[in-house]
């Protein structure tokens, strides 16, 4: 079975300037797995408010909201307006809620995959990693 780490094994029997190294990663710092998906997090809940914003312009330039209007207050009689429910505060408001869950779901997870990769290692032996210096 020919791996990474072993083809860095054969390159460091030859002479070479730069030094490699086979290193295990036996071990995720908790509190740091957790800080990074949170900023991961907030980078993901800025995209979301934005494509939110960005989707509601170009619906609303298009017409789309005042055509389904149309079509809605046809069956309705006027009693109930879409463009009424449907502004760009109420889109932001969506999109905040969203974003402030999605902060939440994904800030979660980072910290679930750090434990269970703390918990994969007492059974794996960690992942084999191999570097090099130029």
């Amino acid at each position: 079975m020919s791996t990474v780490a072993d083809k860095l094994a054969k390159k460091s029997a030859q002479k070479s300037s730069s030094k490699q190294v086979r290193l295990r990663l036996v071990y995720v710092d908790f509190w740091s797995a957790v800080k990074l998906s949170f900023l991961v997090a907030i980078a993901v809940a800025i995209v979301t408010l934005v494509s939110f914003l960005l989707v509601f312009l170009v619906v609303q330039s298009t017409g789309l909201i005042a055509q389904v209007d149309e079509f809605v207050s046809s069956f309705s009689d006027g009693a109930f307006s879409i463009q009424a429910a449907v502004g760009l505060p109420q889109v932001f408001a969506f999109g905040s809620v969203v974003a402030i869950l999605n902060l939440v779901v994904v800030t979660v997870l980072g910290a679930v995959a750090a434990g269970i990769y703390n918990m994969a290692v007492k059974v794996t032996g960690g992942l084999l990693v191999g570097f090099t210096s130029n």
